[in-house]
């Protein structure tokens, strides 16, 4: 009889999920039924007897009702040992599904079908400082890590979705939902050494992302300078050049005492002032009248788009087209942000 129990027991836990379902659901029916109509004084209903049915296979057994029949007392020994048995089976399948889908998001095999994510691709130092770099702009904001690794990298962030791949790869841009993000952010493959091959690998994401999401914006580090004619050729939004900006950095720091804490206040915005895009004023006509406007508020306007040079033509009209950009504190560009709306 046990060697029986374990060969069934086997049998049904190899059996697929939409099986398991269906056998359940036909062993609650008939079981119901045949309740009933060993006692229908007893239960008056069907629903009754699915209900007792339900509550025997649970063993909570409320007492309200119960068999009172030899025939009916038998049929309750049968669910003890089989209803019960085939619902614990359920709670096995329900576990197991848990864990292999815990298993399949820490691999990066499962798709991603949220919308208006950041997707971070090819993982290293710099593509962990920009997770934390956008959940401290957006709390809420999802990120979908795409990289060529077998293992999620920060699996405890439940923000934080990743996908294991080729990136330049249709399918594994699908599975991260690239027509549905709001910005794809290409960082320099790490574990290739020759600066041009880096360079050639994010171009050939760039352009299968530009090809199948023109709408997305993209951001490129590039490892070479005179690659970028390359990636201006593919529509890429903006690139950042790797080594430029951190040497550049390096050299205004030694030179300019407190240049680099400026900037780097700039760069992030763990703490101090930040850059950001305030909408245009309709009292605005030309660049000195939001520059005025903006100080009187505790903002500094610094540019139109990347022009920094508008302080030298506060005299001329804003274009229509225009993209104004202030450095202030977060409280001060809220504030700013809901007069204008």
């Amino acid at each position: 009889m046990h060697f029986f129990i374990l060969r069934v027991t086997g049998r049904l836990m190899r059996l697929r999920k939409t099986a398991v379902a269906a056998l359940i659901l036909a062993f609650i029916a008939i079981s119901t039924t045949v309740a009933f109509l060993l006692e229908p004084d007893n239960f008056h209903t069907w629903f009754n007897a699915f209900y007792w049915v339900m509550t025997t296979m649970a063993t909570v057994g409320y007492g309200d009702f119960f068999a009172k029949t030899a025939a009916g007392r038998v049929f309750t020994i049968f669910l003890y040992i089989f209803g019960i048995g085939l619902l614990s089976l359920v709670i096995g399948k329900i576990v197991e599904g848990m864990s292999a889908m815990q298993r399949r998001r820490g691999e990066g095999t499962l798709s991603f079908h949220g919308k208006n994510h950041v997707i971070l691709i090819n993982w290293s130092r710099k593509a962990e400082a920009a997770v934390g770099e956008i959940l401290s702009y957006l709390p809420k904001c999802h990120i979908v890590i795409i990289d060529e690794s077998k293992q999620h990298p920060l699996e405890q962030m439940d923000q934080v979705h990743f996908i294991s791949g080729d990136a330049s790869s249709d399918e594994i841009l699908l599975k991260a939902n690239v027509q549905e993000a709001r910005a794809a952010i290409v960082f320099g493959d790490m574990r290739i050494d020759e600066a041009s091959l880096t360079d050639g690998k994010s171009l050939l994401i760039v352009s299968s992302i530009e090809r199948m999401a023109p709408q997305v914006h993209t951001t490129v580090e590039i490892m070479q300078e005179n690659n970028i004619r390359n990636f201006r050729h593919v529509h890429v939004n903006e690139f950042v050049l790797s080594h430029d900006a951190v040497s550049r950095l390096a050299v205004r720091s030694a030179l300019q005492e407190g240049n680099s804490e400026v900037i780097t206040q700039l760069l992030s915005r763990q703490y101090g002032d930040d850059i950001y895009e305030v909408p245009r004023n309709g009292d605005w006509t030309t660049y000195g009248d939001a520059f005025s406007d903006l100080l009187r508020q505790g903002a500094t306007l610094l540019s139109d788009r990347g022009d920094l040079g508008i302080n030298r033509k506060l005299d001329q009209p804003i274009p229509d087209d225009a993209r104004l950009y202030i450095v202030t504190d977060e409280e001060t560009y809220k504030r700013i942000r809901g007069a204008a709306v």
